[in-house]
């Protein structure tokens, strides 16, 4: 994986890593997601965090893991919504919610800087 991190990421930092990987068809449908193990070492995290990714993937039904053989990205052919657009769309949720988080912590500083210059505030604590 070409992801370098600058400090060991979250299981959460992983699995969107991976949600923008799928929707952009890095890992296409019915390919294989990297080995837990040498993934958890690669990217200095406990097994337990990868396996944590992955299964919040699976959760998403964007892959399916498969004792003993891998996690691979589910195949829209099954019948099932493709990984792909639900990958797209997750991401795209991501993305509106950076946004709005962005905002509101503008309009929090906004408002801060109102009841800061208030008249009469510096009457009301004394």
């Amino acid at each position: 994986m070409d992801w370098k991190p600058e400090r060991p990421p979250t299981a959460k930092e992983i699995a969107a890593q991976f949600r923008g990987r799928i929707a952009d068809g890095m890992y296409p449908p019915g390919g294989q997601l990297p080995g837990a193990k040498g993934l958890a070492k690669e990217l200095g995290v406990s097994l337990m965090t990868v396996q944590s990714a992955y299964k919040q993937l699976a959760d998403d039904g964007l892959v399916v893991g498969r004792r003993g053989s891998g996690t691979y990205v589910l195949d829209p052919k099954k019948g099932d919504p493709t990984a792909q657009q639900t990958a797209m769309g997750l991401r795209e949720l991501q993305d509106q919610l950076m946004h709005l988080t962005s905002q509101l912590s503008e309009l929090r500083g906004r408002v801060e800087q109102l009841e800061a210059d208030r008249p009469g505030r510096a009457d009301e604590n004394q």
